[in-house]
């Protein structure tokens, strides 16, 4: 029987082709803990805690810590086969640290598909290892995201999420411009990431279905605590509203279903902790009638691996939001993910298929 050996951290900061720009933040580099956690075989299995100090509040620092601490003393001498009872215990072992539990929750299945000598995604359930994503265009100007939506249409995507909510008041020719730029047949969705007040929102929301931009969904318009303000926004549109930064686990999730507050949900690893929670979260949405997708921080081909596998699994309501490694100027890893156009294609070799950093 095989033993958990060892749990280690590592930094990583990958350069972005292009800067991300949305209503919280600016970034020109993907920030990251890579985990490995190692049995005594010597198989390695890969996760990914990532840095987004304006959505979950935690720090390179911090999931070193968890990591490096708590979570390590769960791990280590325990069976590397045992993967309900180690990821269950990997969840109760610290409160909230959500990419921290994610990363190590992903190496461990990624540890155990190796072993099991099958991809992640035929370890999960599925026969699949390509999945198409939407393209995420950062904020701009109009001028800039009608030239961005053109070119990634261009590139093959048929799915484009614009970063919407830093200027209300700009929000509906920003948005008119990219319909124009790419006609009636690309599916347009916007993400807001809290920017909106509730009248802004129901007023932009208005404005941009009367334009007949045929806007597929609106993300998380309003501020994450503030679910009255989504319900109240959810029931005055006719366009569906996706919560986002307002659901973390299944708590949450509840308290939206409950409320009424959006028609659909964007379950992420590094929000919930992992892959056993995020298909507890599917599962619940699916058994409410709510729509869903499935996204990523910005994450490099790790994180963005396992969300990939997930979908290839689970699939989901909508195109998922898979395209945070696309952004990276370079592979920061040997083997994993590849980009097909529109599609994420995931290796079928063990686990993630990741071989080394590079």
């Amino acid at each position: 029987m095989s033993k958990i050996e060892s749990v280690t951290c590592t930094r990583l900061t990958t350069p972005l082709h292009t800067p991300f720009v949305t209503a919280l933040r600016r970034t020109s580099t993907t920030d990251s803990v890579v985990v490995r956690v190692t049995d005594t075989d010597g198989v390695t299995g890969w996760g990914e805690a990532p840095q987004v100090w304006q959505v979950t509040g935690e720090s390179l620092a911090g999931a070193e810590a968890c990591v490096a601490g708590p979570l390590r003393e769960r791990l280590l001498g325990a069976d590397a086969d045992d993967l309900g009872p180690l990821t269950r215990a990997v969840a109760g072992a610290v409160a909230r640290n959500h990419g921290a539990k994610a990363a190590v929750d992903v190496a461990l299945h990624d540890l155990v598909a190796r072993r099991r000598g099958v991809s992640l995604p035929v370890l999960l359930g599925s026969t699949t290892h390509r999945v198409p994503t939407d393209v995420t265009l950062a904020a701009g100007t109009v001028d800039d995201l009608a030239a961005a939506a053109a070119a990634r249409v261009a590139d093959g995507f048929s799915v484009l999420k614009l970063k919407v909510g830093t200027d209300a008041a700009s929000d509906v020719a920003r948005v008119s411009a990219a319909r124009e730029a790419v006609g009636p047949d690309v599916a347009i969705r916007l993400d807001a990431n809290q920017g909106w007040t509730p009248r802004e929102a129901v007023r932009v929301i208005g404005a941009l279905e009367d334009a007949h931009t045929d806007v597929e969904v609106v993300e998380q318009p309003v501020r994450a605590e503030d679910l009255d303000g989504l319900a109240w926004v959810t029931a005055r549109v006719g366009t569906p509203v996706m919560a986002d930064e307002a659901v973390y686990g299944v708590r949450d999730l509840v308290e939206v279903i409950h409320r009424r507050a959006a028609d659909l949900v964007n379950v992420k690893l590094a929000k919930c902790g992992g892959i056993g929670p995020a298909r507890t979260l599917l599962e619940l949405a699916r058994a409410h009638d709510m729509g869903t997708i499935v996204g990523s921080m910005m994450e490099t081909h790790i994180g963005v691996g396992a969300a990939a596998s997930l979908v290839a699994a689970y699939g989901t309501t909508l195109t998922s939001d898979l395209d945070a490694a696309w952004w990276a100027g370079s592979s920061p890893v040997r083997g994993g993910l590849r980009y097909d156009g529109a599609a994420v294609v995931l290796p079928e070799s063990p686990g993630l298929g990741i071989e080394e950093l590079v």
